[in-house]
């Protein structure tokens, strides 16, 4: 009787990590295992495309976590992409901050990369980042690409 009794202790602990590591994988891939617990200013950017960017993706700037992707609309007026991003108020910027949306390695997340400019004046709660680069779509480098190899063909035909 004791020997069932620490079979099924087993079984119910293993059955336990098992649910505590799905539940640390899903955060994971949800973006959700890093809260930010202290003040933040938020901040506007326009993009022409944002790719697969997707609301708390990262904000990073030299390789630091410095916010988050609060929202993602679109802006009727300016036909683009309106971000707002949530800045850690540890982490300042001079207004000229450009942004980039950026990809971790060949197929990894899509970020947000801030480069800092040179103005004295930083960016505050309510600003507006001025210089974007919107994604590079992996689609529309193939069709460039075969756009320009095609036009060489037929130039070449033409001679």
């Amino acid at each position: 009787m004791q020997n069932n009794t620490k079979i099924n202790l087993l079984v119910g602990l293993f059955a336990l990590l098992g649910i505590v590591a799905l539940l640390f994988l899903s955060l994971q891939a949800s973006n959700l295992t890093s809260f930010t617990t202290g003040k933040t200013y938020q901040v506007t950017a326009y993009f022409d495309n944002i790719g697969g960017l997707k609301v708390r993706a990262p904000v990073r700037s030299a390789g630091v976590t410095v916010g988050r992707v609060k929202s993602i609309s679109y802006d009727n007026k300016k036909f683009e992409a309106k971000l707002v991003l949530d800045i850690e108020s540890q982490y300042q910027f001079p207004e000229d901050t450009s942004a980039k949306i950026l990809t971790s390695g060949l197929i990894g997340e899509q970020y947000i990369g801030l480069q800092p400019g040179a103005e004295e004046e930083n960016l505050e709660n309510g600003s507006q980042i001025l210089f974007t680069q919107s994604a590079v779509v992996l689609e529309n480098l193939i069709s460039q690409f075969l756009f320009n190899k095609a036009e060489e063909n037929n130039s070449s035909k033409k001679e």
